[in-house]
């Protein structure tokens, strides 16, 4: 009878527990809009998933906050990160999409990183991003093959050393020997692309998905503007089937132990995807809150629709995944320092 009488009071006071956190965090959001401070130019496939956050992330949290995007473009989504890491308020208000190989920059010690890596909060990412690099078709580089020792070199645009735009031709330079000439500056991928229009460079890296997903690739494929000439991933795309990868490549040209290992911690920006991280020191009980939506948010139906048209692959990393990945790819030995310093030089 007491053990009965026991379980029933257990029992109420963890319902009036979880009852009152949840009524506690609806008092909290009810009323005050979340940010996701985006760390690129609108239009993007980063802002097209920020901005599908925007509409759907606000139903799963208690008290339905209204979500706004902030787009903080430059240096490849450093200057958002910075901010995020040292002035957003850590209060459970303000999400950063950030891109995925920041770390590069904090493993070789650029002045300019102030932030840890591995002490972002990880919500976890919508989706896995596979890379391509893509010319122009009326260059007379019609393979990979034509760059080994190119000269002159190809001009690919980028926005930062941090984007795939930088780092994947200067992975094939490292490890097969390619030879391309990177113009930096650019504040963002479309940038780039209107620079290819234009002759002004004649190539660029970015994520298969986003070349799929819009314009102005949609045309360019129709017109046969651009080809195609490398991927990542440990295997090759449906829609790429006639494309090598880096691995592809690395086994052709006997690329050694060093440049493999080198390749692999370059390459897990691609694990990292479009990674959505809170500030550090956000309170666990907002931290549960948010990470619990996001979790939520992709297995909505709705958001399902919502990507599905707008051509977004759903992929989902966890929280969990990240945060283990953040903390490995931080902790280099100093000979892959060395190699990735050797990667990165301006």
């Amino acid at each position: 009878m007491h053990k009965r009488i026991l379980a029933v009071v257990v029992v109420f006071v963890l319902t009036l527990l979880f009852t009152s956190h949840g009524q506690a965090q609806d008092a909290f959001y009810k009323g005050k809009p979340i940010t996701i401070l985006a760390g690129t130019g609108a239009g993007n496939v980063y802002d097209i998933f920020a901005r599908m956050f925007a509409r759907h992330l606000g139903k799963h949290i208690p008290g339905n906050p209204d979500i706004i995007v902030q787009n903080m473009p430059g240096a490849a989504s450093m200057i958002a990160a910075n901010h995020l890491y040292n002035v957003s308020k850590p209060d459970g208000l303000t999400i950063g999409a950030i891109f995925p190989a920041l770390y590069f920059d904090q493993i070789i010690g650029r002045s300019e990183v102030k932030f840890d890596w591995s002490k972002f909060i990880w919500l976890g990412s919508p989706a896995k991003s596979d890379q391509l690099l893509y010319m122009r078709a009326d260059s007379p580089y019609k393979s990979v093959e034509d760059i080994v020792k190119a000269s002159p070199a190809p001009k690919c645009g980028a926005t930062g050393t941090t984007s795939t735009a930088y780092y994947i031709p200067k992975l094939l330079d490292q490890t097969i020997g390619t030879n391309f000439e990177i113009i930096l500056g650019y504040k963002t991928g479309t940038d780039i692309d209107l620079a290819v229009e234009r002759g002004e460079v004649i190539c660029r890296a970015f994520t298969i998905e986003a070349f799929f997903a819009r314009e102005p690739f949609f045309t360019w494929v129709k017109k046969k503007l651009v080809r195609v000439l490398v991927q990542t991933g440990k295997k090759r795309d449906e829609r790429l089937r006639d494309v090598p990868t880096i691995p592809e490549l690395m086994d052709k040209y006997k690329t050694d132990d060093m440049g493999r290992r080198l390749a692999n911690l370059v390459l897990a920006g691609g694990e990292f995807g479009r990674p959505y991280v809170l500030p550090p020191n956000t309170p666990p009980d907002k931290v549960k809150v948010i990470r619990e939506a996001f979790a939520k948010t992709l297995k909505d139906e709705a958001v399902l629709a919502d990507a599905k048209a707008n051509k977004l692959d759903i992929e989902p990393s966890t929280a969990e995944e990240l945060e283990r990945l953040a903390k490995e790819v931080v902790s280099q030995p100093p000979d892959t320092v060395a190699q990735m310093k050797k990667l990165l030089a301006k």
